[in-house]
């Protein structure tokens, strides 16, 4: 998907002089530079940077007088259903940009592409390849706003490779997840749900084998598409595998996958025992862990493996996934795979038809308007990104979101950063975000911290602070080590905070040990005017994340109970 044409060059152009333009750029070429008459082939690692280098270089980038084109390269057998929308302004509502698309034809898929850009990118599949040539003529530098859409093919891998035979197309229906249709129920369907794992990096070229034969002879074992991702994290000691297949084909590739391990590691000498180490969501691994961590325990004992998994601290908002070490023979690996993943799958589904149905997990959330995130608190796995159905629930322009404020302190150092160029970046934040964003005067000339005033509904509090977290990440004010922990301060009625803080502190404890966030609730707090009281929270993104959401939910309950008994005892006494 990453491979782009270079067209409209001069036939004096070199492949040297490519490299020193995409260089100069800040776009670096590694790979090869396949040079023709007037257009050269060019590859990137990953789909951020291929989409950068569109976006910088197409008409806009000049060699020998002329300028060239730039885009993705898609052979003619590939183009079919699927597209990618580019330069989308950012503060488009998904009803509007699902409006658009659905003109055109009927979308199966949208997809948001996570890039550093300012404007959206989506990845779209249509029903039909007519479909999306449609789309493609019409929606072509299409002007919304000032923003004129850049659209292009994106490879249709279905189109070259089987599929296995539950994902096939029956009735007219596709196979894929959807919602309801808009006039009747649907059918149960297959859900696509990958199983990711980490491998070695010394074991890569056994799983493959001489010419690719190994891996052709496991897929066809196991009906399977495997997908060995050689170029992330270059130099890394471990790269990820992900294998789409039945459930039963997942399972059956992995065992092989351990028994190819084994063999080269005896071979080599290199490793005693080689672990299972299976990639999971951080939204999905609360529900594998299980109550007090009986599910797990339970697994355990059903498969005599011990399984350890990843800590919250090591996830990132562009690393949603921990990583869960099975350790046992390759029997035992392989009967807790398949009880794991039977979790996991379980979990995603219920997930999907929560997010189908519109019934936000998060309240006030508006699922559709973010887009990249899951019904929890983080982005679902890019490889099984919700496919949402093209005609959402009706818009109810009455409907206002409950507004939320958050004071986040961030250090005195970064507002600069945060504010930009004249103000820049915080407008545009505000804009992507629809949330209104004031950095509060300093306490004193000395102090360490400057407090920043975010006022919006739950989805643009999300948004928006997950962006002030990324963008501290990303000018290291913080060591590239250590993860980014701020300070958060909201307001709960003083009613609700002994409901928050739970009898001997049994809530807020349970809070903590949840979302690995921090949670004070100060006892000796006079309420403001307004009746309220300061709750503060200190941890890293996901972690505040979850202890806000959470303490709101807990709010609410109590808000709900005092309306249905108005003349009851103080909210407060349900603590004891």
């Amino acid at each position: 998907m990453n491979k782009l044409y270079i067209g409209n060059l001069s036939p004096a152009v070199t492949a040297e002089e490519l490299r020193q333009l995409f260089g100069d750029k800040k776009l670096p070429l590694t790979g090869q530079v396949l040079l023709k008459s007037g257009y050269a082939f060019v590859d990137y690692p990953d789909q951020n940077w291929a989409i950068r280098a569109i976006e910088t270089l197409s008409g806009k980038a000049e060699l020998h007088g002329k300028v060239m084109e730039v885009d993705y390269s898609v052979p003619k057998k590939l183009r079919s259903r699927k597209i990618q929308i580019r330069n989308i302004p950012p503060h488009l509502q998904w009803e509007v940009l699902d409006g658009l698309l659905a003109q055109h034809g009927t979308v199966e898929n949208v997809e948001q592409v996570n890039t550093e850009s300012e404007t959206a990118v989506v990845n779209v599949t249509y029903a039909t390849k007519e479909e999306a040539k449609v789309a493609i003529e019409k929606l072509s530098d299409h002007e919304f706003e000032n923003y004129s859409f850049k659209i292009s093919y994106i490879p249709d891998d279905e189109v070259s490779s089987p599929q296995p035979p539950q994902r096939s197309r029956r009735g007219g229906h596709s196979s894929r997840e959807q919602g309801p249709s808009p006039g009747g129920s649907s059918q149960p369907k297959q859900l696509d749900f990958p199983l990711r794992i980490l491998v070695p990096t010394q074991f890569v070229g056994a799983i493959i084998g001489k010419e690719g034969l190994t891996i052709k002879n496991l897929t066809k074992q196991t009906q399977s598409k495997v997908d060995i991702h050689r170029k992330e994290n270059a130099g890394a000691a471990e790269k990820p595998i992900t294998i789409h297949a039945t459930p039963e084909g997942c399972s059956e590739a992995c065992r092989m996958i351990l028994d190819i391990m084994q063999k080269e590691a005896e071979e080599t000498k290199s490793a005693e025992e080689i672990p299972l180490k299976i990639l999971a969501h951080n939204s999905l691994v609360g529900r594998l862990i299980g109550k007090e961590g009986r599910n797990l325990k339970k697994i355990e004992q059903d498969t005599g493996t011990k399984i350890t998994i990843s800590p919250l601290q090591d996830l990132t908002i562009y690393n949603p996934e921990r990583t869960i070490t099975v350790k046992g023979s390759i029997e035992a690996c392989s009967n807790a795979e398949a009880e794991i993943m039977n979790k996991l799958r379980e979990a995603y589904e219920n997930d999907i038809v929560t997010v189908n149905q519109q019934a936000n997990l998060i309240p006030g959330l508006n699922l559709n308007a973010l887009g990249i995130f899951s019904t929890g608190l983080s982005m679902l796995p890019s490889g099984t990104g919700v496919r949402r159905p093209a005609v959402s629930t009706p818009y109810n322009p009455f409907a206002v979101p409950e507004q939320e404020v958050v004071n986040l302190f961030i250090p005195t150092q970064a507002v600069g950063a945060i504010i930009g160029k004249k103000g820049q970046h915080i407008k545009q934040l505000a804009r992507f975000a629809g949330a209104s964003i004031k950095i509060a005067p300093a306490e004193s000339p000395e102090a360490s911290e400057r407090m920043v005033i975010i006022t919006g509904p739950p989805e643009a509090q999300f948004k928006a602070q997950g962006r002030i977290f990324g963008k501290l990440k990303e000018e290291n004010f913080f060591n590239p080590k250590e993860e980014v922990k701020l300070e958060a301060h909201i307001k709960v009625p003083s009613s609700a905070a002994g409901r928050v803080i739970g009898k001997g502190g049994k809530t807020v404890n349970e809070l903590q040990n949840l979302t690995s966030a921090e949670v004070i609730v100060p006892r000796d707090q006079t309420p403001d005017e307004n009746e309220e009281v300061v709750v503060k929270i200190i941890g890293h993104f996901f972690a505040s994340q979850t202890a806000q959401r959470k303490i709101r939910e807990i709010v609410q309950q109590v808000k709900q109970q005092e309306q249905k008994h108005p003349q009851g005892a103080p909210a407060s006494q349900h603590s004891k």
